[in-house]
């Protein structure tokens, strides 16, 4: 690729501008990574100023160029090429860090130009890898995805998760640049400068990769040219760099990460803008409405089950509903909707970080609203992307199926017990437990339409339908399913619980103990109102009984939700300890949360 003498040296004047912007805004704060952002300068200054497009006008624009900034701990740079392009002032990037200022020490969605929240490392090309997934198959967009990512967080598997997804679906609208500058945090990196051995890891995974000298523009040019003619696979750009670019003393020193440096008219150069072909669509809350579910009372259907026919509903009312799984489809029924609409479904496979990294980016900028289904036990592996996901107002649905005790003979490494406790402790996240076919249905409808993160907790036993096909339900209201007017106790229970909760009324009916029964729905928010108003309508006892461990789960979240009222006392029922295989119904009676358990329960309350 031919470059004019005067592109080239915009570009390297305008790169030598971020680095000292970088290095004057980490001095105001005192802290900061600026050797990593200075290694980068020419990277961005050549993305920003000749390859991206983009209006600062309208910075997410649907039909913009998305950039992920994988190692967030580089924004100084990041922030200095939107200085750059006009869009933030430099009083704007002194602010860096302060408690009022939104340029945090690593990008956030509360600034208009940042999608999704990056600094946990080798989380960015997943998302990138949605966001690509979604241009390239669901918008038939024009966009194009890059990902900067660091040498260091390489090293993570979820990175090479993330590489596998995007050769087998072929994203040529993706662009991964490895900034290679040797130096980790607390010493050189596994690799320090083997550009060859990165290319022939990325080369391995299905990539057009190149390596180029991270600080010529004409070669960082030259490839993305290349990236751009490339049809049928993915590129990742290898580009050997130094931190600390452009420091005396500091260039390719160690021990300088994350340290400030001693302090050094913006130019402007204009960013090319998009071409506007992304469709329109409307995807406000409210907006993805299903038909009613149709079971009749006493049918055994698992909430599992009808958790994939809702999917399915939802995908023939909203087109931009989509199902996300990682090769248990045909368990969580998401294949229900892969079968109806095949298009508004993605195969992550066996590779569950990478899940819910595609999801988190194919939701950005309100394209999608994908539901991601797995094992719930799997979705540990995502813990720290669905942390992130919540950094970043991600709009994201989680539904794990085989929960609990109750799952049978798969055995413990299959049985989720702390997955209530992951999700309840998502700032901002919706929980829901339902028990029958009918509240999955609609559990599901109502995920849908709740923005942020929401978690489904299904089960994998066909247990018999309790509620009506009109009954309403809502975020945060429980359902009293027994009561009366001699009732001396409340039992709360979910899922299979609830089930053995009835059981165990009826059993303490015999004997003349009336009991309440109520099922919470959503476990966040608790509906703690309804709980408290019936425990002390009789007399203030409480028992809860769970498929789950204690910490973190509806014990202590009801417990929580009582704990203004000194009248009323909680005892929780829930699995104690690692189970074993076996069949079902002999494991819940096994680990202390049958019928017989809460009847023993009830009548030693104390």
């Amino acid at each position: 690729m031919t470059v004019s003498e005067q592109l080239r040296h915009d570009l390297e004047d305008a790169a030598n501008r971020m680095r000292i912007s970088s290095i004057e805004m980490t001095c105001a704060s005192k802290s900061g990574h600026p050797t990593s952002s200075t290694s980068a300068a020419e990277i961005m200054s050549t993305l920003f100023f000749s390859e991206l497009k983009y209006d600062i006008a309208e910075p997410k624009s649907a039909s913009a160029d998305r950039f992920i900034l994988s190692k967030g701990h580089a924004c100084p740079i990041l922030y200095a090429a939107w200085e750059e392009a006009g869009l933030l002032s430099h009083e704007q990037v002194l602010s860096l860090r302060k408690i009022d200022s939104d340029i945090e020490g690593h990008p956030t969605p509360r600034l208009n130009f940042i999608d999704v929240a990056t600094g946990s490392l080798g989380q960015g090309l997943g998302v990138a890898t949605g966001m690509a997934y979604v241009g390239k198959y669901i918008d038939k967009a024009s966009y194009r995805v890059f990902c900067l990512l660091g040498d260091g967080e390489s090293a993570e598997g979820s990175v090479w998760e993330a590489a596998a997804f995007a050769s087998i679906y072929k994203l040529d609208n993706l662009v991964a640049i490895v900034d290679v500058n040797r130096l980790g945090q607390s010493q050189a990196t596994s690799l320090g400068h083997d550009v060859e051995t990165y290319k022939a890891r990325f080369a391995a995974f299905g990539f057009n990769a190149i390596v180029v000298d991270g600080h010529s523009v004409e070669e960082l040019l030259s490839a993305y040219e290349t990236a751009r003619n490339t049809k049928g696979k993915p590129t990742a750009i290898i580009a050997k760099t130094l931190k600390g670019k452009g420091i005396e003393g500091i260039e390719n020193e160690d021990n300088w990460h994350g340290k400030p440096v001693p302090a050094e008219t913006k130019g402007k150069l204009v960013a090319q803008k998009p071409i506007n072909d992304a469709p329109v669509i409307d995807l406000h809350v409210g907006s993805t409405k299903m038909p009613a579910p149709e079971y009749k009372k006493g049918d055994k259907v698992a909430t599992r089950a009808a958790y994939g026919t809702a999917l399915a509903k939802l995908g023939d009312v909203n087109p931009r509903v989509i199902g996300l799984d990682g090769d248990t489809k045909n368990s969580t029924f998401s294949e229900k909707l892969l079968k109806k609409h095949p298009d508004q479904f993605i195969e992550c496979f066996i590779a569950e970080q990478n899940l819910v990294g595609v999801a988190v980016g194919a939701q950005c900028r309100d394209r999608t609203i994908p539901f991601t289904s797995t094992f719930a036990a799997f979705f540990t592996r995502a813990t720290d992307q669905i942390r992130m996901a919540a950094v970043s107002f991600a709009n994201l649905k989680c539904v794990g199926s085989h929960v609990g005790v109750s799952i049978g003979e798969d055995g413990p490494s299959q049985m989720a017990l702390e997955d209530l406790a992951i999700f309840r402790t998502i700032p901002g996240a919706t929980v829901f437990y339902p028990t029958d076919a009918v509240s999955a249905e609609r559990a599901t409808e109502l995920a849908a339409n709740t923005k942020g993160i929401v978690f489904i907790r299904t089960g994998r036993p066909a247990l018999p339908v309790l509620y009506d096909n009109d009954e309403p339900f809502q975020i945060g209201q429980a359902k009293v399913v027994k009561q009366s007017a001699e009732d001396k106790i409340v039992l709360v229970g979910s899922g299979v619980t609830l089930y053995e909760s009835l059981k165990a009324a009826e059993e303490l009916e015999k004997e003349g103990i009336h009991a309440t029964v109520i099922d919470p729905f959503t476990i966040k928010p608790l509906d703690g109102k309804t709980i408290a108003e019936h425990a002390l309508r009789v007399g203030g006892r409480v028992v809860t009984t769970e498929d789950h461990y204690p910490a973190g789960g509806i014990g202590e979240a009801v417990s929580a939700a009582l704990a203004d009222y000194p009248s009323i006392r909680v005892r929780s029922l829930n699995v104690k300890e690692v189970p074993r295989s076996g069949p079902p119904d002999a494991l819940v009676d096994l680990y202390g949360i049958s019928a017989r358990h809460i009847v023993a329960a009830v009548k030693n309350f104390q």
